[in-house]
C-alpha cells in the first residue's frame, strides 16, 4: 500500500516538473520570438550593400535579431499593412504619407538620400546624355523608340519613374520600345545591361554593381531625381503581433550618431563617394542644397 502511494507521489511529481519545464521553454521560445524583428525594405538598401555593413552593428547593440524582406517600397509597405512586417526602410514619401494617414505605422523618421540617375547603353541612340531636365530627356526616349526598362514592381523607384513619365504627356505603358520587369533594380539593372536599354535607377545600386554592367550615368543632378528614405514603425495597435519594442529600436538604432556617421562613409573606400548621405534630424526641404 505504502508501495502505491510511494508511486502516485511520485508520478504527480514528475507531471508537475515536466510541466514547470514546458513553462521555461516557452518563455524562452517567447523570448526568443520577441528578440527576431521583420524587417520590410526596398531592394536598394540590400542591392547596395548598405545592409550588410548596418545590421550586424544593431544586431551586436541591442541583441535584436533581424530577419530582411528586400522587395519594393510598395510592396514593404504592403506587408506593413497586413502586420506582416515589423519595421519598413522606404523611399516613396508619397505612399509613405498615405500608410502613415491610415493609421499603419508610427514615429516616421527621416534617414538618409542619395539620388536617382537615368543610365543607358554608351551609344545612347535617344542622345540624352547631358540634358539638364530628366523631363525632357524621357522625351526624347520616347520620341526615339528606343528601349527603356521599367521596374513596374510598385517600388519607389517605379513610383519616381510614374511621376516623370506623368511630367512628359507620354503613356509609355503599352509601347513596344517600353519592356516591364516586375522586378528588383539590380536584376533590372541587369536586364538593361543585356538589352541595351536606358533605365531609372538609384545612383547607389548602380555604383555598387557598375563593374558587372554595361550601361553608363546619362541623366543626373536634377532637383526631380532627389531619392529619400524613411524608417517607419508598424503601428502595434492595428497588430498586437508586431514587436513595437524591436521596431522602436532600430529605428532609433538608424537615427543615431553611430549609424549616421557609418552611413556617411558608406562606399567612400570602393566607389570614391558615399552612397547614401545622412539626414536624421534635417528638415526634407533642405536635402539636396
Amino acid at each position: 500500500m505504502k508501495t502505491s502511494k510511494f508511486y502516485k507521489r511520485l508520478s504527480v511529481l514528475i507531471v508537475f516538473m515536466i510541466f514547470i519545464a514546458g513553462l521555461f521553454v516557452f518563455d524562452a521560445d517567447a523570448q526568443t520570438v520577441q528578440k527576431n524583428i521583420i524587417l520590410a525594405t526596398t531592394t536598394s538598401t540590400q542591392d547596395s550593400g548598405l545592409l550588410d555593413a548596418l545590421l550586424p552593428l544593431f544586431e551586436k547593440k541591442t541583441g535584436y535579431f533581424v530577419k530582411t524582406i528586400a522587395v519594393g517600397s510598395g510592396q514593404a509597405m504592403a506587408m506593413g499593412r497586413k502586420g506582416e512586417a515589423d519595421v519598413l526602410l522606404v523611399h516613396s514619401p508619397e505612399a509613405e504619407k498615405k500608410f502613415m494617414s491610415d493609421g499603419y505605422g508610427v514615429n516616421r523618421r527621416l534617414v538618409m538620400h542619395n539620388d536617382f540617375i537615368v543610365v543607358g547603353p554608351l551609344s545612347d541612340p535617344a542622345k540624352i546624355k547631358g540634358i539638364k531636365s530628366t523631363v525632357e530627356a524621357f522625351k526624347k526616349i520616347a520620341q526615339s523608340k528606343s528601349l527603356f526598362i521599367s521596374r513596374s514592381d510598385n517600388s519607389g523607384t517605379h513610383a519616381k519613374e510614374k511621376a516623370i513619365w506623368k511630367a512628359t504627356g507620354v503613356k509609355p505603358e503599352g509601347e513596344k520600345w517600353y519592356h516591364e520587369t516586375g522586378l528588383g533594380m539590380g536584376q533590372t539593372l541587369n536586364v538593361a545591361s543585356e538589352k541595351k536599354a536606358y533605365t531609372l535607377t538609384d545612383r547607389g545600386t548602380y555604383l555598387a554593381l557598375k563593374k558587372r554592367i554595361d550601361l553608363d550615368v546619362l541623366a543626373e543632378d536634377d532637383a526631380i531625381l532627389l531619392n529619400i528614405y524613411h524608417v517607419i514603425e508598424v503601428n502595434q495597435a492595428r497588430f498586437q503581433k508586431v514587436n513595437a519594442a524591436g521596431a522602436r529600436a532600430f529605428v532609433n538604432f538608424m537615427v543615431s550618431k553611430e549609424a549616421q556617421a557609418l552611413i556617411k562613409t558608406f562606399g567612400i573606400d570602393k566607389f570614391g563617394s558615399p552612397l547614401f548621405f545622412p539626414d536624421a534630424g534635417k528638415r526634407v526641404k533642405d536635402l539636396g542644397k
